[in-house]
């Protein structure tokens, strides 16, 4: 029989606090894989008629989604406070926290443009120490460098569900077991390859790229009578977990690069919901992530919203974009 999440835990010794926090992820993503499943019976697809601090729409599944997390979290003495990429600041526990309580934040449903053509979204999560004990919670907090991570993961709604997770030893895949409802290990010990044939990016905003992404992309597509010698293959899903999960599984190349469209913006992703719990998941299992000029882990926050470009993946290609730079 496969090891369970909750075994999982046990078995790595995590603490009561941290088993907590993650079970408790674990068994929300369980309720919103379902809930994206019935999105269009249950008449939840669509747009939610507001947009989010992003100033982005949200659909009626992102608040949703959102909601369910609130709720999950608003009342655990292990959790201090949460932050969401679908709201303004964050939130403090309703209850007095634990010493060693923790800082949970999240993307409640990425990839969710793609939630009403059926592609698939996730969730993605990060938990961090939290500063804060005995007295109350500031964004100052929360804006810790991403190697400051106890966890981090991300929930994939496809044709399986799936949780992905680090907890600083590696990276572990468990998929809903449909009939149980229990979370069954079936990638143990994830590894991405160092040289990969593969890249995604959205090759429609090529023309608004800096030169180096720009020359990355034209040798990677020269094939192999250019100067990487290999034929690539180009996948674009536009759902960050989805792609992130691909490369993970079978080794490849992220890229959301800074682009000239607006100057002001040094990239389109946000460094705590997504690309720092990414990041870290993706180092664990031998991979590289970067912005092109800092590993994104050491790059400390300067706000709860703050943008980068990523490039993330097998080692070999990153290099090659670092380079190039």
């Amino acid at each position: 029989m496969r090891l369970t999440l909750t075994d999982y835990l046990a078995k790595h010794s995590a603490s009561e606090g941290l088993t907590d926090v993650v079970t408790r992820m674990a068994e929300t993503c369980a309720v919103i894989s379902r809930a994206v499943a019935a999105g269009a019976i249950a008449d939840q697809l669509g747009s939610a008629g507001q947009e989010n601090v992003q100033q982005e729409e949200q659909k009626q599944l992102d608040v949703i989604t959102n909601d369910l997390l609130l709720d999950a979290y608003a009342a655990t003495p292990w959790v201090a406070g949460v932050a969401s990429e679908e709201m303004e600041t964050f939130v403090a526990s309703s209850v007095t926290p634990n010493d060693g309580a923790f800082l949970v934040l999240f993307d409640p449903l990425d990839g969710s443009s793609n939630v009403d053509v059926n592609v698939s979204v996730g969730t993605i999560f990060s938990v961090l120490p939290s500063p804060a004990a005995g007295r109350a919670l500031v964004e100052a907090d929360f804006l810790q460098p991403g190697r400051a991570q106890i966890a981090s993961g991300y929930a994939l709604y496809g044709p399986q569900t799936m949780l992905v997770l680090t907890l600083g030893r590696g990276v572990v895949g468990f998929t809903l077991d449909p009939a149980s409802g229990a979370w069954r290990l079936t990638h143990d010990a994830m590894t991405i390859p160092r040289a990969t044939k593969e890249f995604a990016i959205n090759m429609s905003n090529m023309r608004h790229w800096a030169p180096p992404i720009r020359g990355y992309i034209e040798d990677c597509l020269a094939g192999e009578t250019g100067p990487r010698g290999k034929n690539y293959n180009m996948r674009w899903i536009a759902s960050m977990v989805a792609d992130v999960h691909r490369i993970l599984v079978r080794g490849g190349v992220f890229l959301y690069p800074a682009d000239a469209r607006d100057p002001s913006k040094p990239g389109k992703l946000r460094l705590m919901y997504e690309g720092a719990p990414m990041a870290l998941l993706v180092e664990q299992a031998g991979g590289r992530a970067t912005d092109v000029t800092t590993d994104i882990l050491d790059i400390v926050p300067t706000g709860l919203h703050q943008r980068i470009a990523v490039v993330l993946g097998s080692a070999e290609e990153v290099e090659r974009v670092l380079a190039a730079g």
